[in-house]
């Protein structure tokens, strides 16, 4: 039994065995690891009526924590979002194995054939609130991508995570590969999270997904590497050249399909030009879907519309609330992004080709769209099969980060007895 009193001992346990198992797992064959990943999803449905359970303790501790209406929509699990589980974790088992994979291969002057393959980058360690389908979708890309896992989901979430390792645990055993490869801190105890940044004897990599409090915690504190994103300051620029029934459908997607998550739009910069009309209509569409405007002075739009003040811009709501202003250009709306985004996600709406390369070539956000929901900012939807999060930073990752950005590389040099001159 872990002794749960004694943190320092129990993370430095867990790091021991991740790194034993990710030795054997980084050998681990493509068929091995799409059958734990296979189990693991039969597992999740077999056991869905016990996952639900689980997660309704988690949301009666949630209640009592005073947790808002978008983070207890993260924490929640129904049969939908289940299969949806179950889906992300087949998707990931039909992928092909990154590990291996060729990624250059050239032969030298001087004989020498020098090949640059895939392969894992260790352990990883990944810190995450709220959503417990992040248990699923980080355990299955770090085995698909020959890692071994730490996983430390969020207090709220204990339960729910807890049913969910289990099944990962089953398809790991069902595979013959070690179980230590997907762990779960069995504490709520915030010093697990402490230990585990600075567990640079085992961890090759921190991943943390949640709120900007923990991942400016994890990056100020962390010893070890991380992939990381502090927010989604989402924009949606609406172009003079701008469809009106695509930037309804879009604008009103971004925002509303789910306003908890990172790919939401935050930010609403509309042309001068169309101003009181297409972008009238997007805001009084907006305002009847139960959205709360925060918007420039001046601009046009549906009654009880909020003042926007200097705080509303390069915020992250995370709710049904979205920021509005007009600008004068195309190059004003880069200017506002430039000076408020952080990285994440941004978009335009237009017919014309050349607005849609000037904001491509001058914006440097990890994703950019035109004529698309920011909610396709997910790895899940890039065809990845899920995420464990979708990095901001320029080092490795960036972007949705899958199975094969979870990998590094290494060179493997042949010859024939060949000696340097």
């Amino acid at each position: 039994m872990k002794d749960l009193e004694n943190i320092p001992a129990l993370m430095a346990d867990i790091g021991k065995r991740a790194k034993a198992a990710a030795q054997k797992l980084a050998t681990a064959s493509a068929e091995c690891k799409e059958k734990a990943l296979n189990t693991a999803a039969d597992t999740v449905w077999a056991r869905r009526d016990a996952i639900i359970e689980a997660n309704a303790q988690d949301l009666s501790f949630g209640r009592e924590k005073g947790l808002s209406p978008a983070m207890m929509d993260r924490l929640m699990l129904d049969e939908a979002r289940i299969q949806g589980i179950v889906d992300g974790l087949r998707a990931v088992a039909a992928q092909g194995d990154p590990v291996g994979a060729v990624l250059d291969d050239w032969t030298q002057p001087s004989g020498i054939r020098i090949q640059r393959v895939r392969t894992p980058l260790g352990v990883i360690g990944v810190i995450y609130e709220s959503r417990p389908n992040v248990t699923a979708d980080a355990g299955a890309l770090c085995l698909k991508s020959g890692n071994a896992v730490i996983l430390r989901g969020g207090s709220e979430s204990l339960h729910s995570a807890q049913a969910i390792h289990a099944c990962l645990v089953e398809g790991l055993r069902a595979a013959g590969l070690p179980e230590d490869a997907v762990q779960l801190v069995p504490t709520r105890d915030r010093a697990a999270v402490q230990e585990l940044l600075a567990m640079t004897n085992y961890v090759d990599v921190i991943v943390p997904r949640g709120g900007k409090g923990l991942v400016g915690l994890v990056q100020r504190e962390a010893r070890v590497p991380v992939f990381a994103h502090l927010e989604g300051i989402v924009h949606i620029y609406i172009d003079k050249a701008a469809d009106p029934q695509k930037a309804i459908d879009v604008v009103l997607n971004a925002k509303t399909r789910r306003t908890g998550v990172c790919g939401a739009a935050e930010c609403l910069l509309i042309h001068q030009d169309i101003a009181d009309t297409i972008g009238r209509d997007v805001l009084e569409l907006l305002a009847k879907s139960g959205v709360v405007i925060h918007a420039e002075p001046g601009l046009p739009g549906p009654e009880g519309m909020v003042a926007a003040t200097a705080e509303d811009w390069g915020k992250e709501y995370l709710d049904a609330i979205i920021a509005a202003k007009k600008v004068a250009s195309i190059d004003d709306a880069i200017r506002h992004i430039q000076t408020f985004h952080s990285a994440h996600t941004d978009c335009i709406l237009t017919e014309d080709d050349a607005a849609v390369a000037k904001f491509f070539a001058e914006l440097d956000s990890a994703v950019l769209m035109h004529n698309a929901s920011t909610q396709f900012a997910d790895g899940g939807e890039f065809g990845m099969g899920a995420e464990i999060g979708i990095a901001t930073g320029k080092m490795h990752a960036r972007g949705p980060v899958g199975a094969t950005q979870l990998t590094s590389f290494k060179y493997l040099v042949r010859g024939n007895g060949t000696v340097r001159p």
